[in-house]
């Protein structure tokens, strides 16, 4: 892999082949050039022995396109308890939603 390549496009973790991009306690699911992604926003942490984990977490699917008002983007929102359930709605979503689109 040459120097331009590595510049030209940034490597992101990936769940189940689309890209997952946290800043904060906010991560986004989902490629920016599709017709949708979802949000998933940590509202509340617990401890677990050393570590802290998510326990609230809310869910967006949301359109990517910005002609649309801030309010008309989200298309359906939930709430669950843990990353792991909120990562298993956030996919089902996203794929059906690029799926009938």
């Amino acid at each position: 892999m040459n120097e331009k390549e590595e510049t030209a496009s940034p490597q992101f973790p990936t769940y189940k082949g689309k890209p997952l991009v946290r800043c904060g306690d906010v991560l986004y699911y989902g490629s920016m050039t599709d017709k949708y992604v979802v949000r998933l926003q940590i509202k509340s942490k617990k401890k677990v022995k050393d570590l802290e984990v998510a326990d609230k977490v809310a869910i967006q699917l949301m359109r990517t396109d910005r002609a649309v008002r801030n309010r008309k983007q989200i298309v359906k929102a939930s709430e669950k308890n843990g990353l792991y359930l909120a990562m298993d709605l956030a996919s089902i979503w996203l794929e059906r939603a690029l799926r009938d689109s």
